[in-house]
């Protein structure tokens, strides 16, 4: 899946696609900050006068976002914020975790030398420094941590599963990292963290040994983390108030509030 919508991608200049980037990550940052509200509709003028872009970046934006799944059609015109059901995000990380799960063991069944693994090792290297990051440190945590996981991917050698992958992860509370920054403050967060880190050296070693049933085995369980990680994050408001797009979740889904 290419990082534009399909409409463009068709004749679009450098400066429309650098004017299309720039919006769709402003308003991408808006919508997992909480600025608008599930069911809120967003309107092309609306977003040309809040970010002092002209139509068609912040239209491509649009349609980018809801080829994403954060913004839904609008049957009066426009888009409106799309809602998250707990289930709904059940069932998205499950599916992360097949697809990060086949992606292991393709990379097992595919390797062809040891050496294809020297970026994941260093990733995981790198990760071993800062396992008890610091703010300063945290940005470069979870930079490693989405890299890794991309490196897995890479390993797998499969344009189509990276593909699909990208489009489930594009989705609030499914990324590698979408709730690392809520665990972090969780009372056992450096031992959550180590553990996560011990995944991260086993899915490795399996995939060096060829043992793609087990390498699969590993990464559907590391990405079970996450539910874990959210379950708390929705038992403890201050915590979910820190998870990208936890605004979006359907109030009567949130620990705490009325059906």
């Amino acid at each position: 899946m290419d990082n534009l919508a399909p409409r463009q991608r068709t004749n679009a200049s450098p400066e429309s696609a650098s004017q299309t980037g720039r919006a769709l990550l402003k308003l991408r940052e808006m919508l997992l900050r909480g600025d608008f509200q599930p069911g809120a509709r967003i309107s092309e003028l609306a977003m040309v006068a809040r970010l002092g872009a002209s139509r068609t970046p912040i239209r491509l934006a649009l349609d980018r976002l809801q080829h994403e799944g954060l913004l839904e059609a609008s049957p009066s015109g426009g888009f409106v914020v799309r809602a998250f059901t707990v289930a709904d995000i059940w069932d998205a990380l499950e599916m992360r975790g097949l697809l990060e799960g086949a992606a292991a063991r393709l990379a097992a069944e595919r390797l062809n030398a040891d050496r294809e693994l020297r970026p994941v090792r260093k990733y995981c290297d790198a990760m071993d420094c800062i396992l008890h990051p610091n703010i300063d440190a945290f940005a470069r945590y979870l930079d490693l941590n989405e890299a890794f996981h991309s490196a897995i991917v890479d390993l797998a050698k499969s344009p189509m599963l990276r593909q699909t992958l990208d489009r489930v992860v594009s989705l609030p509370f499914t990324s590698p990292s979408a709730l690392v920054f809520a665990r972090s403050k969780l009372p056992r967060a450096a031992e959550i963290l180590s553990f996560a880190q011990e995944q991260h050296h086993a899915i490795v070693e399996a995939i060096e040994n060829r043992q793609g049933a087990r390498a699969e085995s590993l990464a559907r369980e590391h990405a079970r983390l996450s539910r874990l990680n959210l379950e708390i994050a929705l038992a403890d408001r201050n915590i979910l108030n820190l998870v990208p797009g936890g605004a979006l979740i359907q109030p009567q889904d949130r620990p705490g509030t009325e059906g």
